[in-house]
């Protein structure tokens, strides 16, 4: 039987949930449904354990140490994390991930999965990969279509044609996003499937479609598999040359040209978790249809998906809407506008603010911080460094630094004198002083920084080491 190798995809921003889901941390790294996060869910549902290979991730460069980190959580060893320099949709990325599962094993099948994708039933799912296993041996391309449960307009759709197989059905055509009224006609035809953007290829086979289909996505992609390096645990894609790969996804550039697709339609649970109303759709709801998370106060609310992740939120005879509020913003919309979110995402953009990007906790590869106060020449943050993590030694041309230990054991560097810090235990980092912090402990460093100076940006960081490779940032 064949190896299958998952190909985990990383990318996608997420802006429709916004304020939850930032460019520095989009839906995939969030634990929307459960207590993982959503890669981690995904990583669980085609871990070794149950027969799989070890996964190929493909992510941005941005990303990497969320990554790596939450992968590592779950216990699971990937076969590789490769680096896109730049976003060029699926093709590219799969194009590549064929290469590096090339490399684990030539005759593999690749499982192409996207990392924000809920499946509530994950023995289904399972079975569904096995009986496609077979026909994707024997060189089909197999994509799995959602049975429809409602004329669902944020999808694209697939048209089944003749039977191909036990549970297999010729691809006709690929469908675009309908309006609700085509979306209808589609249910009420059948033969229709929702496009889950999950895929089973035979490596080789993948590889000299590509070429045939889609050469110039063929040609940047491997030269610039080819011209890769290695940077700490990760696969660090060729700049130049994958810039040369168009921005086209597997659908066009592969799925709607082939003769070798095939659809398994499949009911397996299946969200993408696009919007705040479709995450309301798969949550747990209390008698009132409403789902509740975080420290909410409710009364005569009905219909309606209210969530905290840092102040209280008291809600009082309200129905169908979304409140969802963070420490630095709040969203409230009708579940009937969810889709709309993205256009706050892109005023924010517009109008250049932070809120469209990052949120008040900021992840390293070392932990993290959180804002806590920002003034005129200060500002307090909140520092989390994990076990035997640290910092890079570093100095600022505009800053001073106190740290105070709220729990945990500092190791401090301050010029040429390094000591350690315990809990109520504090020091001054002056201005144009060589420091690190790290955390030679067992448990989680947390400890508050006040900053002060003249400029308190984070590119007032000169990088002297750095034990992640990073120059900046």
């Amino acid at each position: 039987m064949s190896v299958i190798v998952p190909v985990i995809l990383c990318g996608g921003g997420g802006s429709r949930l916004w304020p939850l889901s930032r460019k520095s941390l989009p839906k995939q790294f969030l634990p929307l449904v459960g207590s993982q996060t959503m890669l981690q869910e995904t990583l669980q549902r085609v871990a070794p354990s149950a027969g799989f290979s070890s996964p190929v991730l493909i992510c941005n460069e941005e990303h990497r140490f969320l990554v790596a980190e939450q992968t590592r959580a779950t216990g699971i060893q990937p076969a590789a994390i490769v680096l896109e320099p730049v976003g060029r949709n699926t093709a590219p990325a799969i194009a590549v991930a064929a290469r590096a599962v090339q490399d684990v094993d030539p005759h593999a099948l690749m499982l192409v999965l996207p990392s924000d994708h809920v499946i509530g039933k994950a023995d289904e799912f399972r079975a569904a990969v096995a009986a496609a296993a077979a026909s994707a041996a024997d060189g089909a391309f197999v994509t799995f279509g959602i049975r429809p449960t409602g004329p669902h307009t944020g999808y694209g759709y697939i048209e089944a044609g003749d039977v191909a197989g036990d549970g297999l059905f010729a691809i006709r055509r690929f469908h675009e996003k309908p309006t609700l009224q085509t979306a209808t006609e589609y249910l009420d035809a059948g033969g229709f499937y929702w496009n889950s953007g999950m895929f089973m290829f035979p490596v080789a086979g993948i590889l000299q479609e590509l070429d045939a289909l889609a050469p110039d996505v063929f040609r940047a992609a491997l030269q610039a598999y080819g011209a890769r390096s290695a940077d700490l645990d990760f696969v660090r894609l060729s700049r130049a040359e994958f810039e040369e790969a168009p921005d086209v996804s597997i659908d066009v550039a592969v799925m709607e040209q082939t003769r070798r697709g095939l659809v398994m339609p499949v009911d397996i649970g299946w969200s993408d978790v696009g919007t705040w109303d479709a995450l309301w759709e798969i949550s747990p709801q209390d008698d009132t249809r409403s789902v509740i998370v975080g420290d909410v106060i409710t009364n005569g609310v009905t219909g309606s998906y209210l969530r905290s992740e840092g102040p209280m939120v008291a809600a009082v005879g309200v129905e169908d809407l979304i409140v969802v509020a963070t420490r630095d913003a709040v969203l409230v919309s009708s579940l009937s506008h969810a889709q709309d979110v993205k256009k706050v995402v892109e005023s924010l953009i517009l109008e250049h603010r932070s809120e469209a990007e990052t949120s008040d906790t900021v992840y390293r590869p070392w932990g993290n911080y959180t804002g806590i106060d920002l003034g005129e020449r200060f500002q307090v943050k909140r520092i989390v460094v994990e076990p035997g993590k640290k910092l890079s030694l570093q100095m600022h041309h505009h800053r001073a630094e106190h740290w105070i230990v709220v729990s945990g054991t500092a190791e401090v560097t301050c010029d040429d004198r390094t000591f350690l810090l315990n809990e109520n235990q504090s020091t001054f980092i002056p201005q144009g002083a060589v420091h690190r912090l790290a955390n030679p402990g067992r448990i989680p460093l947390h400890l508050i920084e006040v900053q002060s100076g003249s400029y308190l940006g984070e590119d007032d960081i000169v990088r002297i080491a750095d034990e992640f490779g990073r120059v900046a940032g």
